[in-house]
């Protein structure tokens, strides 16, 4: 049996023809590599963004804690509510028995449902993050030279963007 493969070079090498993440993506010219460079520069940029908001939503996250009534209340309000509660509990129970218990009537509270979008957003750009950082992985593996650049300038371009700005939140 003789399966004619395709030849994928296994080192780096310049050239303005390569395939990348699909047949339909098949670049065979200068300006069609200029394009499929500037596309996967973006995408590390957009990368890096994203990374930068899953940190930002996690701060707005941990800033909204819930009381036992189910209401959100702010950072300062919490370590008060933090320091009622922990001297009531018996010093050698477990962990979770100075929990509060929430009445089921308070689990749809505006407060609850604010944080189930948070929760369904952080999702999101977690995998928005884990689909863009594998087609990167296979950009690069394609031994491309320029697609590697293009990878390497986005993130640098992306984390000079992104952490500017995660820099203005004051995270």
């Amino acid at each position: 049996m003789n399966f004619a493969m395709p030849f994928f070079e296994m080192h780096f090498y310049f050239s303005d023809k390569v395939t990348l993440l699909f047949e339909f993506w098949d670049v065979s010219n200068v300006s069609g590599m200029a394009l499929s460079l500037l596309v996967v520069l973006l995408m590390a940029v957009l990368y890096e963004v994203i990374k930068v908001g899953k940190a930002v939503f996690h701060h707005d996250m941990r800033s909204l804690k819930m009381t036992a009534s189910g209401e959100a209340v702010g950072e300062s309000e919490t370590s008060s509510l933090d320091s009622e509660t922990s001297h009531h509990a018996p010093i050698n129970s477990a962990p979770s028995s100075h929990l509060p218990v929430i009445p089921e009537s308070s689990l749809q509270t505006p407060a609850r449902k604010r944080w189930f979008l948070y929760h369904v957003c952080q999702s999101a750009f977690h995998l928005l993050q884990v689909v863009l950082g594998y087609m990167l992985m296979l950009c690069v593996m394609s031994y491309n030279t320029w697609i590697f650049l293009g990878v390497l300038v986005g993130a640098g371009v992306g984390y000079y963007i992104s952490y500017s700005i995660l820099a203005l939140h004051r995270i």
